[in-house]
């Protein structure tokens, strides 16, 4: 017995170093049933990203203890159910993501019991036994889950607009005259996150003199809104109003001024990928102009993974981790590229950050003028904290 728990536990740790790189190898298996980044926000695409995690964690919690003392299935599978219910995936999708993650841990259970000579032991009868039941448990309540939610979706007069207006944003050609919005006007997207998001988009657009559309997302906390009139709407004037009256407590994210359907369409899209910045950052008002190329980067996963692992990765080799090279990098940048007001702006001298800076190309293998653009974007995903 004690021998069959040793091989459990080696089985676990060979995983457990490697999961990393499972981790990345479910998201593109996940991704290759259907990319979520081609149809759905920011919002959905990071919890699918979190989900993919928390089953992950349940996996290795059912081959470490067995499926007698495997927890149940993680709270965050259970919202991410709700949440597809509630963007229109359907549930064979949502299956099949859970079918590929499964068959994708199966066989790297197996390629370890055999590098670590296993697979005579128990302790691979054990682990696969163990991942069959947890996933029998795992379709079982994600399907109750999203079930549930979508025969509540249309329950209420409000859910039915929301349906509406989210057909309308897929691009469904649909009568509009129930939403009492003139889609032909000017339109300016916005979302609002936080406790009291729906009185403060309703004074905003009080104050601006515009039409306001807006529906609430059930369970995402989050307030869709346009801002709708015949004119359009300076950038000027919406900064003095958003800067003087919006409140502290509730997270803003704008898109660009649009003009007709196309435009209603376009100005959300970009509200929505400002969102996570806005979540992020410690203002909490945000502009889609202000963070166009940012928002971007974190809509591409492959290319934010592989910004981070080409320009900040080996920065982190310093004793510091690195944090001493990214703060120099910043006031670098922060100053126009000066090397005595970034020595100002740290309290240091000239040498000391030339020697930084030569830290950095080496550690890089690069100039900086080759890769500035590539690193400040790094750098700026870095303080988002992704």
């Amino acid at each position: 017995m004690r021998r069959s728990i040793d091989a459990r536990s080696e089985l676990h740790a060979r995983l457990l170093e490697r999961r990393p790189e499972i981790e990345q190898a479910a998201v593109a298996r996940v991704y290759g049933v259907s990319d979520p980044t081609e149809t759905f926000g920011p919002e959905y695409v990071e919890g699918l990203r979190a989900a993919v995690s928390a089953a992950l964690d349940h996996g290795f919690a059912a081959i470490e203890h067995g499926e007698e003392r495997s927890p149940p299935p993680p709270a965050t599978l259970l919202v991410q159910a709700r949440m597809a219910a509630r963007n229109g995936v359907s549930l064979e999708t949502v299956l099949r993501r859970y079918f590929a993650g499964y068959t994708l841990l199966g066989d790297f259970v197996m390629r370890e019991a055999t590098d670590g000579d296993l697979l005579q032991s128990s302790a691979l009868q054990h682990a696969l036994r163990a991942l069959a039941a947890l996933f029998d448990r795992l379709i079982a309540a994600v399907t109750e889950e999203y079930t549930r939610e979508a025969k509540g979706r249309l329950d209420s007069a409000e859910e039915r607009r929301a349906e509406r207006v989210k057909r309308l944003l897929a691009g469904e050609l649909l009568d509009t005259s129930g939403l009492q919005y003139d889609f032909g006007a000017h339109h300016l997207g916005a979302i609002a996150v936080g406790p009291g998001a729906g009185e403060a988009v309703r004074a905003l657009a009080g104050d601006l003199d515009r039409r306001l559309l807006a529906v609430e997302r059930r369970g995402e906390g989050a307030l869709w809104a346009w801002l709708g009139g015949r004119r359009g709407l300076g950038p000027d004037d919406l900064e003095r109003q958003v800067s003087t009256s919006w409140p502290a407590g509730v997270t803003l994210a704008l898109g660009e001024p649009g003009q007709g359907l196309a435009g209603w369409r376009l100005t959300h899209r970009q509200a929505r990928a400002a969102l996570p910045i806005a979540l992020r950052s410690p203002c909490n008002r945000i502009r889609y102009a202000d963070v166009a190329m940012t928002a971007s980067i974190l809509q591409d996963d492959l290319l934010s993974t592989s910004l981070h692992e080409l320009y900040l990765a080996p920065l982190e080799q310093e004793r510091d981790g690195g944090e001493m090279l990214r703060q120099t990098l910043r006031a670098y940048f922060a100053s126009g590229f000066h090397i005595s007001s970034a020595a100002a702006a740290l309290g240091t001298s000239r040498p000391t950050i030339t020697k930084r800076l030569s830290a950095v190309e080496e550690r890089l293998g690069r100039p900086l003028g080759m890769c500035r653009i590539e690193l400040e974007a790094a750098l700026r995903l870095d303080a988002l904290g992704g």
